[in-house]
């Protein structure tokens, strides 16, 4: 017996009502086609929805202004997919579709979002797996700036925040599970979204590392027990170099390397994480992490033209 939608493996002349089967046949294979052709966009779909990332994504950058819409959430105590400790102290965030949350490219940067109310300064925390291009989740902090919360959503342009003002240099810390044969690191309180982060050991020159979908680092073999340099470049060709970064886990590590123009940590508080301005502060660590010592500056270069996306 024939499963339904497969054709016969012989023709013959007709069936009983005169239809010849050879062109059932090719109904059948349409129909299978047609099959074939809607599993292939469920199959987009259900790509998108479970975060996957599409083929054109990019991070919003340089001056384009982007219109959408704004929805909001609340994080709780999470930092999001970003993996940060928590979310920043002014709980001012956002959550971005997959193609400008791409793989983490833009986690710790920062967008300026208008509303019907006003503007605010959010940083780029989380992943909305629900949002499609131009649409984005903010907190409820946030959106309370822009919009009336009983809207459910609200009307939006946001643009990318090119080197925004940041308190005390870089932070790094290493994930769990992190060692001499294997190199995994955070980098935070950058600003700009980062294109580049490299390592190296005492001895050796720069290990290239691959930046996962959790917003780490990582060099698969390892760069031996440190302690490490670590040089970091943003997406337009800013780069500086921290030193002395250790394989601590779980610590928030910080440096007076810097991709954009920073202010001194406020000294009456050296326990408390660096902060941007008071509308868009990077995550703190949670009560269970301490703070490392700070480390030193080994070069800053330049800002280079911005590198544009194509798709």
């Amino acid at each position: 017996m024939t499963a339904p939608g497969v054709a016969p493996e012989n023709d013959t002349p007709a069936s009983d009502n005169g239809t010849p089967r050879s062109s059932r046949r090719v109904r059948h294979w349409l129909a299978g086609a047609g099959v074939t052709a809607l599993a292939a966009v469920l199959g987009i779909t259900l790509a998108v929805r479970d975060g996957a990332t599409p083929a054109c994504a990019a991070p919003p950058t340089g001056n384009t202004v982007h219109k959408g819409k704004a929805s909001f959430y609340d994080a709780g105590r999470s930092g999001g997919t970003c993996s940060f400790p928590s979310p920043p102290a002014d709980r001012l965030y956002v959550a971005l579709g997959a193609s400008e949350y791409s793989r983490a490219a833009a986690c710790g940067s920062y967008l300026d979002v208008s509303g019907p109310k006003g503007k605010v300064r959010v940083m780029v925390m989380d992943q909305c797996g629900g949002c499609g291009p131009g649409k984005i989740d903010l907190s409820n902090e946030a959106f309370a700036r822009i919009a009336d919360r009983a809207q459910g959503i609200a009307p939006v342009t946001y643009r990318a925040v090119v080197n925004p003002p940041i308190t005390g240099g870089l932070t790094f810390r290493m994930k769990s599970g992190a060692s001499q044969y294997w190199f995994a690191v955070q980098v935070g309180n950058h600003g700009n979204p980062l294109r580049a982060v490299e390592a190296k050991g005492p001895t050796g020159g720069f290990r290239k590392a691959a930046r996962q979908t959790d917003n780490y680092w990582t060099v698969e073999d390892g760069i031996g027990p440190g302690p490490y340099s670590i040089r970091v470049t943003d997406v337009y060709g800013q780069q500086t170099t921290a030193t002395a970064i250790r394989m601590v886990s779980k610590q928030v590590q910080r440096s007076t390397a810097a991709l954009v123009n920073t202010s001194p940590t406020p000294s009456a508080s050296p326990s408390a994480p660096p902060t941007p301005t008071a509308s868009a502060a990077p995550p703190s660590p949670t009560p269970t992490e301490s703070v490392a010592p700070t480390t030193t500056v080994e070069a800053l270069a330049g800002a280079a033209p911005l590198d544009s996306h194509r798709c």
